[in-house]
C-alpha cells in the first residue's frame, strides 16, 4: 500500500497513504474541486514558502527541530471521517523530493497496466485519492490519481503504485 516516488528527483520519498486518513492536509473529493484555482496557488505558494522556511531552519538548528505532528481528534470527529472519500494534495510530496529542473514530465506506473504519461505541472495539481468512506483502497489502490480539473474528475486514472518523474 505504497507510492514510491522516484526517477529524476534529488531525494525518492516513499508515500503510505493509509496514514493520510488522519492528516490534517487532506481534502473531502467533492471540495477539491470547488477551489477556485487562483485561490489553491496563491495558498500553495504560501505553503512553498513556509515549507522552505522550515527546511532551512532544520539546516539551522538540526537538534531543536521536531516532526510535524497532527493535534488530537475527539471521537466523534473520528467517527466522521470515516465516513468520507478524501484525497491528498501531491504538490507537498513532489517539491519535497525536488525534481531536477530539467524534468518536465512522469509516469504514473498502473497495477496491470500500461505507465500513464502526464506532465509534471498536472501532477503538482493533481490529488490522490486515498480513502472512498473512510476505507482505504484495496481492490484498485492504492491511489487513484485526479486531475485538477473538474472536467476530468470522473476519469482518474486507478491503481497507482508508483510516480516516477522523467
Amino acid at each position: 500500500m505504497i507510492v514510491p516516488i522516484v526517477g529524476n528527483v534529488t531525494y525518492s520519498i516513499t508515500l503510505d497513504p493509509s496514514v493520510w486518513i488522519f492528516d490534517k492536509r487532506k481534502i473531502l473529493l467533492d471540495d477539491a474541486f470547488k477551489k477556485n484555482s487562483s485561490e489553491q496557488e496563491e495558498s500553495t505558494e504560501e505553503a512553498e514558502t513556509k515549507k522552505a522556511a522550515e527546511r532551512w531552519n532544520r539546516a539551522l538548528h538540526p537538534k531543536h527541530s521536531k516532526p510535524p505532528v497532527n493535534p488530537d481528534i475527539s471521537r466523534a470527529e473520528g467517527e466522521e471521517i470515516l465516513k468520507n472519500t478524501y484525497v491528498m494534495p501531491i504538490r507537498e510530496f513532489i517539491e519535497s523530493a525536488e525534481p531536477a529542473k530539467e524534468a518536465t514530465e512522469a509516469a504514473l506506473e498502473v497495477k496491470g497496466g500500461d505507465d500513464v504519461i502526464i506532465s509534471l505541472s498536472d501532477l503538482k495539481q493533481g490529488f490522490l485519492l486515498f480513502a472512498v468512506e473512510g476505507k482505504p483502497l484495496k481492490e484498485d489502490g492504492p491511489v487513484h490519481f485526479y486531475f485538477n480539473d473538474d472536467a476530468k474528475r470522473d476519469i482518474p486514472i486507478k491503481g497507482v503504485s508508483k510516480i516516477k518523474i522523467l
